[in-house]
């Protein structure tokens, strides 16, 4: 089983940045496609960005141009910048990996950590 921990929210301003960080253990392979999603209150969990243990990226419409994900193979560990943030971006942020990046485009049944909260208000 694979085991997860983001890091990296906090509180900040609308127009602000952050940086998530999530590290993976456990039953992970460098060759694993991995992904960040968002669960805001009274919401359903989702998509916010893939990539895939060669380098390919995916977006949601909400957050293209906005946010980026990258990750270090060496360290088991994927990131994610976040830009220009929003209110509506307001979540708790998760991670998460598969061997498939096609499965990660569906947030159910998926391994992810326990979150880190992101607050964009003033």
């Amino acid at each position: 089983q694979v085991q997860l921990v983001e890091s990296g929210g906090g509180l900040v301003q609308p127009g602000g940045s952050l940086r998530l960080s999530c590290t993976a253990s456990g039953d992970f392979s460098s060759t694993y496609s991995m992904g960040w999603y968002r669960q805001a209150p009274g919401k359903s969990r989702e998509k916010v960005a893939l990539m895939s243990s060669g380098g390919s990226s995916n977006y949601a419409d909400s957050v293209k141009g906005r946010f980026t994900i990258s990750r270090d193979n060496a360290k088991n560990a994927v990131y994610l910048q976040m830009s220009s943030l929003r209110p509506e971006d307001t979540a708790v942020y998760y991670c998460s990996a598969h061997p498939s990046l096609t499965r990660l485009f569906s947030p159910d049944g998926l391994p992810y950590g326990q979150g880190t909260q992101v607050t964009v208000s003033s």
